[in-house]
């Protein structure tokens, strides 16, 4: 039966292309064993989705769409669901929504997998990602005593089952001061690094304390791209080739830079419609519920629906004049919008840091493109960099280019 299956999957793929591929990601509870000392997306009182919300998922998007689907199961901690939660809910949202070809991922901090939550998940063959800060000390201070040891005996498990797991660090204001030490702990553990900057807590008393200024995120990532161009046979920097790719390309590759809307939502544990997982649990950002089969128009002409639009058009108007606006897009949605209690001010307040790896990214390759001509040509050109000059990207080029990042 699975293989039959898997072979009407195939015969699809090659029948038609995709179209607009869309994300839904699936919250099956907010509620997280673990106590970051940053983290806004955790509730302890969150209750956990059952199995009759993941039908009613199912009942909408069987008439809501045909375009190819990637669900993302995200949280708080989406393994507190359980494995006779994953053993149902998979092969209901893999074969009665064949015609979308579902695609599946899984962000935890694997603290809760067992070797029959592995099992399951390893029968769909489904990407992990997860989150780790550095050095065990660096990464307990902030996300909480035992954290380290919690994640990496997880992680061994996940690699025992053949679960391929990539780890998310988040820079805070603290952290940062130790980025040498990060980058070096995972080169030297062959992990790929991708990074979040810690954002002002919506839920503290002290909403700043462990976010990243707009400045010191735009330096760290500059940081980075000299780092991973020195070392890029010894580790991956997801970021860095994200960015990359938005100014070779132009266009946005991942959510924060892509116009998310309409082709991104969330489904609480409850199943209320919410634009993207991080507006999970904020009443007022509710686009509608699975069990009414809302329609994309249904969702768009709901109050949240058009608050999100209204920022589209925010940003249409006052990005016009930058070069990155095709695929910068005004950036995250939620950052610009949360913080202010739904009022539209301005544009992902992390603007400044995106506007300076993609000026750095361009400029590089400008000049080196400059310098290729200028070899050509006869006249004097470097063609190697120097002591003290920056690593070349071209190399980052070819790389992405042959679809190896």
């Amino acid at each position: 039966m699975k293989l039959k299956g898997e072979k009407m999957r195939q015969n699809m793929r090659q029948k038609r292309r995709p179209k607009r591929p869309f994300h839904v990601m699936i919250i099956p509870t907010l509620g997280c064993p673990s106590k970051c000392a940053y983290c806004w997306s955790s509730d302890a009182g969150s209750p956990v989705m059952s199995i009759e919300t993941v039908k009613e998922i199912v009942s909408w998007l069987k008439e809501f769409r045909v375009d190819p689907v990637t669900f993302t199961f995200h949280g708080g901690e989406p393994l507190l669901a359980g494995a006779d939660f994953y053993r149902q809910a998979l092969p209901m949202l893999s074969h009665e929504l064949l015609q979308l070809e579902p695609n599946f991922a899984l962000q935890t901090n694997l603290w809760k997998l067992t070797p029959e939550l592995a099992d399951v998940l390893a029968e769909y063959n489904i990407p992990i990602g997860s989150s780790l800060d550095g050095p065990k000390d660096l990464n307990d201070q902030q996300r909480s005593q035992g954290y380290y040891e919690r994640t990496m005996k997880g992680y061994e498990l996940a690699k025992e089952h053949g679960l391929s797991v990539q780890f998310i660090c988040t820079f805070t204001s603290h952290s940062i001061q130790f980025k040498e030490d990060i980058f070096k702990f995972f080169m030297d553990n062959h992990l790929t690094l991708k990074l979040h900057p810690a954002l002002p807590s919506l839920k503290s008393d002290e909403p700043d304390r462990w976010a990243l200024s707009p400045e010191k995120y735009g330096e760290l990532l500059v940081y980075l791209l000299d780092r991973y161009l020195e070392n890029m046979d010894k580790i991956e920097v997801r970021n860095i080739n994200d960015y990359a790719r938005c100014v070779f390309t132009g266009r946005g590759t991942v959510c924060t830079f892509v116009d998310c809307m309409e082709n991104t939502f969330a489904v609480g544990p409850d199943g209320s419609i919410y634009p993207c997982y991080r507006f999970v649990g904020m009443p007022e950002y509710v686009m509608g519920h699975v069990r009414d089969r809302p329609s994309e128009k249904d969702l768009a002409e709901s109050p949240a629906g058009v608050r999100m639009r209204r920022f589209k058009e925010h940003v249409d108007k006052e990005c016009k004049g930058c070069k990155h606006i095709r695929y910068c897009r005004g950036g995250c949605p939620y950052n610009a919008i949360a913080p202010n209690d739904g009022e539209i001010r301005g544009v992902d307040p992390h603007c400044m840091a995106y506007k300076r790896i993609f000026d750095e990214i361009a400029d590089r390759f400008n000049q080196e493109m400059m310098g290729s001509i200028g070899l050509d040509m006869g006249m004097a050109a470097i063609s190697a960099p120097q002591k003290g000059m920056r690593p070349a990207i071209m190399p980052l080029v070819r790389k992405l280019a042959s679809n190896q990042g």
